[in-house]
């Protein structure tokens, strides 16, 4: 195995949904940070790459949660922060300002979920659905 493959395969899932953005990174190897690196291959990226980065993003207690097809660690994530049980009033909230986010700005919303809970990250949703944009 190159050192090439080792790298993607020790790293495949850290872009979930965007394997291009470990591949890219591994073809610059030899790199000391390999955070560096991997951010280094989404900057070198397309806008058009970059925007199909952030929307292969899964939504918050979304469709993926659902019906079990996040990952391990965004399963995990999301239950460090309470997504794994939610009431059903905050289960139709969170659906709702997903539609919402998604609709107005075309891609999922995003934040550090393991940095905040369930009420933090309805706050922050309803918080940039409030922000004008030109």
């Amino acid at each position: 195995m190159t050192a090439a493959e080792a790298f993607v395969a020790r790293h495949a899932a850290l872009f979930e949904h965007s394997p291009w953005v470990v591949e890219r990174a591994a073809e610059r190897l030899p790199f000391t940070d390999v955070h560096a690196g991997l951010m280094a291959a989404v900057h070198a990226a397309s806008p058009e790459d970059q925007l199909a980065l952030i929307r292969a993003h899964p939504e918050l207690a979304g469709k993926a949660a659902i019906d079990r097809t996040l990952t391990a660690a965004s399963t995990a994530e999301q239950a460090s922060a309470g997504l794994d049980r939610l009431t059903p009033a905050e289960f139709d909230r969170f659906q709702a300002l997903n539609t919402a986010y998604r609709d107005r700005f075309d891609f999922p919303f995003i934040i550090c979920v393991r940095l905040t809970d369930k009420a933090g990250i309805l706050a922050a949703m309803e918080q940039r659905l409030r922000v004008r944009t030109h």
